[in-house]
């Protein structure tokens, strides 16, 4: 007798698991926070929520059905991540918050859905008016991930290797005390190419053209372009411009090894190693790419006429407008 087996179809679902990231400093952040916890977990999804930020939201993982997870920032017991086992990270907060949410799921690979209460938002995908619908789209799985481009960063003094970290915006060589430059020479693949006076110098992703590389006066790079991006900071120098370069290529920059002048290492405005005179710093492009969600297939054009408010109409157009609406109204009145 041939003993039956229990068609595919019978078996139970795979849990679904959403780790949820916030901004609990603000009162908003911490709002829309706990409406994730409630609508996702009434869908069957289990939430995941760092022990500190569940403190902070005031939420009792028992009251919840199938009830909400909690983990310590260092990971859970299955792996380095707290991401391990989600299949997404919502991120309620600014830019900054999801840096800090990038940092943490670097490992995991988890892609990263932005809800933006902060000013900009340039990294975040919805905005903190749609979460109704956003919470709709996570549900159903209707959304997309697409990877951005990362940078890894090696520090060296002498030839040991003192320090190593990753960036989705950039990395950042600035000088430690504010009277005094710094003294480097840039080199790209492994060619000199020339040494400035300055305050320091930004190595940006396409991701971050629109962060730290903006401000520096750096070109604007589309997030499909695969560059890196080598923008001096106030360099006392008549050659001293901002680069794109293929991302196969090696950036470094060496602090000046007999001058006073030290430096610090910035990753994304997080994470620092102190550069004293002499230390050498290599960027080239990330093993592991950050994965974004997007919900809309929207052009980047659109997102930076929406994000910065630019004005696609100037006061010519705003002229013509009021023109056309002038002359409308008398042919009214002549009618």
């Amino acid at each position: 007798m041939t003993e039956q087996t229990t068609p595919h179809q019978d078996r139970p679902a795979p849990v679904r698991r959403v780790l949820l990231l916030a901004h609990t400093g603000r009162e908003d952040a911490r709002e829309v926070a706990r409406a994730f916890c409630k609508a996702l977990t009434a869908h069957g999804i289990v939430v995941r929520l760092l022990a500190g930020e569940a403190a902070d939201l005031g939420v009792d993982p028992a009251a919840y059905e199938p009830g909400l997870e909690t983990v310590d920032e260092r990971g859970t017991s299955t792996g380095p991540d707290p991401a391990d086992g989600c299949e997404l990270a919502v991120v309620i907060g600014g830019d900054g918050t999801i840096l800090r949410a990038a940092e943490m799921t670097h490992g995991a690979g988890t892609p990263l859905l932005g809800v933006n209460l902060g000013h900009v938002g340039f990294l975040a995908e919805a905005e903190s008016d749609a979460v109704e619908s956003t919470i709709e789209a996570i549900v159903d799985r209707r959304y997309t991930a697409e990877e951005r481009l990362t940078v890894d960063v090696q520090v060296y003094r002498g030839k040991e290797l003192v320090a190593s970290t990753f960036a989705l915006n950039e990395a950042s060589v600035e000088k430690a005390a504010r009277e005094r430059m710094l003294e480097v020479v840039v080199e790209i693949d492994g060619r000199p190419l020339s040494r400035w006076g300055c305050d320091g110098v930004v190595f940006a992703t396409p991701t971050g053209s629109t962060a730290y590389n903006f401000s520096a006066g750096g070109p604007v790079v589309w997030p499909g372009v695969e560059a890196l991006l080598m923008v001096p900071l106030s360099a006392h120098a008549l050659f001293a411009r901002p680069m794109v370069v293929a991302p196969t290529s090696v950036l470094a920059v060496e602090v000046i090894a007999d001058t006073e002048g030290a430096g610090v290492l910035w990753a994304d405005g997080r994470r620092t190693v102190d550069l004293p005179p002499g230390a050498r710093i290599e960027v080239r492009r990330g093993r592991t790419p950050v994965r974004l969600v997007r919900l809309h297939e929207a052009p980047f054009t659109d997102r930076l006429v929406a994000k910065f408010g630019l004005s696609v109409e100037g006061w010519r157009g705003a002229a013509e407008r009021r023109r056309r609406n002038g002359n409308g109204s008398r042919g009214a009145a002549n009618a």
